[in-house]
């Protein structure tokens, strides 16, 4: 594809669907911080984006599936019960039959009211597409809104991206109405969007790319942890983009400016990124990421105090000078 193909993709005033994939907060004493994981969620869904639990930015590859289920009673709880929500489908590490074990998790998630989006697990890894696409069709029979995920292993090992074969059957799928695409790279991105335009337009491609979020300027929609450190301020920035005012750009990059803080190598740790950013804003009540996540080091919250100020969000006086482990 070359530039001027995608200059020509660029699509002004598209109305964009904005998921924000929720931080698990934590207490300074390391309990989780269920209040404000609530007014976390309620705060993204006044400001008019859609929540998404349980991904990798709420550490769903580190919670037992009692806090799972937790997180899930917790989010329709703050929500009330006809807004919608999206929630990982996250099976790696378990033992049993594949699609049995997709199936349990995503009748939890229908069961909160939640759509539910399906992890990758390693135990595909080296199947041929028919295979892969064979999992997903069985798995998401019957349901009525399924995502499948594609991500990038820079975020976790279960996940890959996924050859054009394996994309173009998933998109035959009828439950599947979109997928999460997490390479950070957008010519491969750019590839998806085409694939979807010439064979499933109303196929959602939702993307990942906290390195690139101006994705949305060529027809992407997104679903980023990036989205829960300043959901007010992406929400802007649609509407910005969606009523043609020139005012984007700057609100786009300084949105990106905090992206490419929060994460750089290790990409994981971005979790703990956020945990100081929110911290740092006055959203959350400790700058603590999950014990067992990548952790920053401790002139973060300074680095971030910058992305703050670019954005014109004002830091709390109650955070602290440094990041804790």
């Amino acid at each position: 594809m070359n530039l001027k193909d995608i200059v020509q993709r660029q699509q002004p005033g598209r109305k964009v669907q904005g998921i924000a994939a929720a931080l698990l907060p934590f207490e300074a004493d390391g309990r989780i911080a269920v209040d404000s994981f609530q007014n976390h969620l309620r705060a993204t869904r006044r400001a008019g984006l859609m929540n998404a639990v349980n991904m990798d930015t709420g550490y769903v590859n580190l919670l037992s599936e009692s806090e799972k289920l937790e997180v899930l009673r917790w989010t329709r709880a703050a929500l009330g019960n006809s807004v919608p929500f999206v929630a990982g489908a996250y099976i790696e590490g378990q033992e049993g039959e594949i699609v049995s074990l997709y199936r349990k998790q995503m009748d939890a998630i229908v069961a909160h009211g939640g759509i539910p989006i399906l992890f990758q697990t390693s135990r595909l890894h080296g199947k041929s597409s028919a295979e892969k696409a064979a999992v997903y069709k069985q798995a998401s029979r019957g349901y009525s809104h399924v995502l499948a995920f594609e991500l990038g292993g820079m975020f976790a090992p279960n996940g890959e991206i996924f050859d054009e074969e394996t994309v173009r059957r998933l998109m035959e799928i009828p439950e599947i109405k979109g997928m999460k695409h997490s390479s950070l790279d957008r010519l491969v991105e750019l590839g998806r969007l085409a694939l979807r335009d010439g064979q499933r337009p109303d196929f959602r491609i939702y993307t990942g790319n906290d390195l690139g979020i101006n994705m949305i300027e060529y027809g992407s929609d997104y679903l980023l942890g990036l989205a829960t450190f300043a959901p007010e301020e992406f929400a802007e920035r649609d509407r910005l983009w969606e009523t043609g005012d020139a005012a984007y750009y700057a609100l786009s990059d300084a949105l990106q400016y905090l992206g490419n803080v929060a994460f750089r190598e290790p990409v994981p740790a971005y979790k703990h990124s956020a945990a100081v950013f929110l911290h740092l804003t006055g959203k959350i009540p400790s700058n603590l990421a999950h014990p067992r996540n990548a952790k920053r080091p401790d002139w973060e919250e300074e680095i971030l105090r910058d992305c703050a100020l670019r954005l014109g969000i004002t830091s709390s006086p109650r955070s602290n000078r440094t990041a804790h482990s």
